[in-house]
C-alpha cells in the first residue's frame, strides 16, 4: 500500500509540473508579444528579455516532459504500436523503459547535475551585457526535468510490469 501511495504522490508531482509548464506557455506568448512590440514599434529590445524567452521555452519542455510521458502524449512512432495488443504494448513499454529510457535518464541526470553544479560553483551568469544572472538555475532545471521523467519512467515500468506478470501468473 505504501508503494502505491508513493507512486500516486509522484504522479501528482508530475501533474503539477505539467500544469506549471502550461502556464509557461502563456508567459512565453505574452513575453514574445511584448518583445515584438518593443522591437518593431519602438526599435528596442533587451538581452534579458530574449534570454528569458529561451528560459521559458526550456522550462515548458523540461517540466512538461514527465507529464507528457505520463499521459502518453510523447512522440512515438505508431506505425506498428497501434496495431499491437495490450500485452505487446506492455512488453514494449516495460523492456523499452528498462533497456533504453532508464539508462538514458540516469546518464542525463548524472551529466546535467554535474553541469549545473559547475555552473553554480562559478556563479555563472549570462556572458552578454544586460543578460540574466544565475544561469545555473536554468541548468538545475535540466536536472529537475530529467528527474521528473526518470520517476515517471519508473512508474511506467512498474505499471507495465504488473500488466505483464499479472497476466502470466493468471494463466
Amino acid at each position: 500500500m505504501k508503494l502505491l501511495n508513493l507512486l500516486s504522490i509522484c504522479k501528482k508531482i508530475n501533474v503539477i509540473a505539467g500544469k506549471i509548464a502550461s502556464w509557461f506557455n502563456v508567459l512565453l506568448v505574452v513575453l514574445v508579444g511584448v518583445d515584438v512590440v518593443f522591437r518593431y514599434l519602438l526599435n528596442t529590445t533587451s538581452i534579458w528579455v530574449m534570454e528569458l524567452e529561451w528560459h521559458f521555452f526550456s522550462l515548458i519542455f523540461l517540466l512538461g516532459g514527465g507529464y507528457a510521458f505520463q499521459k502518453n502524449q510523447h512522440v512515438r512512432v505508431d506505425v506498428f504500436y497501434d496495431k499491437f495488443s495490450e500485452k505487446q504494448k506492455a512488453e514494449i513499454n516495460f523492456w523499452g523503459g528498462i533497456l533504453f529510457l532508464l539508462p538514458w535518464t540516469i546518464f542525463l541526470l548524472y551529466t546535467s547535475f554535474s553541469y549545473a553544479k559547475i555552473s553554480f560553483l562559478i556563479r555563472e551568469s549570462s556572458p552578454d551585457p544586460g543578460g540574466l544572472p544565475a544561469r545555473y538555475l536554468i541548468k538545475y532545471a535540466i536536472f529537475f526535468g530529467f528527474l521528473l521523467l526518470f520517476v515517471e519512467a519508473l512508474i511506467s515500468i512498474f505499471e507495465n510490469g504488473i500488466l505483464l506478470f499479472q497476466k502470466q501468473f493468471k494463466k
